[in-house]
């Protein structure tokens, strides 16, 4: 079997892409194959690689590729969260998809429909840009039909009040491409940006307890990936600066599905994000968002359902100025039994030979 290896920029590390196709379905064999994988990568240098993307064509006429992520946790081989999705590893996915043949050549405009199996997602990733080994996008999440403001509320409020480390913490949490919790970087003693992006593992270390309750909250593993964090505040130039956490500590930038869903925060009344957003004039049009990895933008529309101010509902967000790198393919020795039948009839022949 073949693997290919893309890195979108702002990401923590580089996605690892396989062919779902010649993947089990079953849950616990498809696992167990992807441990072996996880093995084969760590002996070869890649154990910083924690993203798999198993992509496919796919049979729905409104899609071209159907998409489903894998999240490699630390500290085993076998350690896996397939609850949420990753916006770095969708266009990841689509470089390496190209590249292998299963969708046809990026070329500028063209757009590709991606189905995210892990949530339902429909993102548009347009070509901007293609150069030897990196392409450039705009991309756009976008609801199949209005989605109410109240059904990105997990929690069913804008705020939520967790008991973290002994102490009550304030949280908006929020499900719009993945599930976060924001949090106010100011209730935890942080004044500013500076103070924010320079924090070092006292804040990290709160960010992940409160990141565990609000998992607890949810009803999901507290060890696992998901929610996501990340604590915000007005930034000094009408931006919001964001720090968020991934797997295993400080995020380099901010995911893009965390920039989707910090958007779509700031349009739902009553959010940590709303609130700061206002606070920093940042409430209207394209919202830009400040991290220590450098600034990105993302606009989110939403539509009015009735009177009531917060009874709107979301119907796309758009991010631009994305850029992935395709790394290279490799024989995956452990899943070799797994390759192509042409690619065996062709091995066979030259053994003959």
């Amino acid at each position: 079997m073949i693997g290919h290896l893309a890195y979108a920029a702002g990401s923590p590390c580089p996605t690892f892409v396989l062919d779902a196709g010649r993947l089990p379905r079953e849950e616990e064999t498809l696992l167990a194959h992807l441990t072996e994988a996880r093995r084969y990568l760590v002996s070869a240098g890649g154990a910083h690689v924690l993203k798999i993307a198993l992509v496919e064509p796919s049979t729905h006429p409104m899609f071209d590729l159907d998409y489903r992520f894998v999240q490699a946790l630390p500290g085993a081989p076998d350690r896996f969260d397939l609850r949420g999705s990753c916006g770095h590893s969708i266009l990841s996915a689509v470089v390496a998809a190209s590249r292998s043949g299963m969708l046809p050549r990026l070329v500028p405009g063209a757009r590709i429909r991606v189905h995210v199996r892990n949530n339902g997602d429909g993102v548009v990733c347009e070509v901007d840009r293609v150069e030897r080994d990196e392409a450039r996008f705009t991309v756009t999440f976008v609801q199949q039909s209005p989605v109410a403001f109240g059904d990105l509320l997990p929690d069913k409020r804008p705020r939520t009040v967790l008991r973290a480390d002994g102490e009550r913490v304030e949280v908006s949490l929020v499900t719009s491409a993945n599930a976060y919790a924001f949090v106010d970087a100011r209730r935890l003693g942080v004044p500013d940006q500076e103070a924010l992006f320079t924090a070092g593992d006292a804040l990290l270390g709160r960010l992940e307890s409160i990141r565990s309750a609000a998992a607890d909250r949810l009803g999901w593993p507290s060890d696992g990936a998901f929610p996501k964090i990340a604590a915000v505040l007005p930034a000094e130039d009408g931006a919001i600066a964001a720090r968020a956490v991934t797997v295993p500590g400080w995020h380099p930038s901010i995911a893009l599905t965390g920039v989707v869903c910090l958007g779509t925060a700031v349009r739902i009344p009553g959010t940590v994000p709303w609130e700061i957003a206002r606070e920093s004039g940042a409430d209207n049009g394209l919202v830009e968002i400040a991290t220590t990895g450098g600034r990105t933008a993302v606009a989110a529309v939403t539509s009015v359902l009735g009177a009531a101010e917060d009874e709107g509902a979301l119907l796309w967000a758009t991010v631009a100025r994305k850029r992935v790198t395709f790394q290279g393919s490799f024989v995956l020795a452990p899943l070799s039994h797994l390759q192509f039948k042409e690619v065996a009839q062709c091995l066979a022949l030259s053994g003959a030979a």
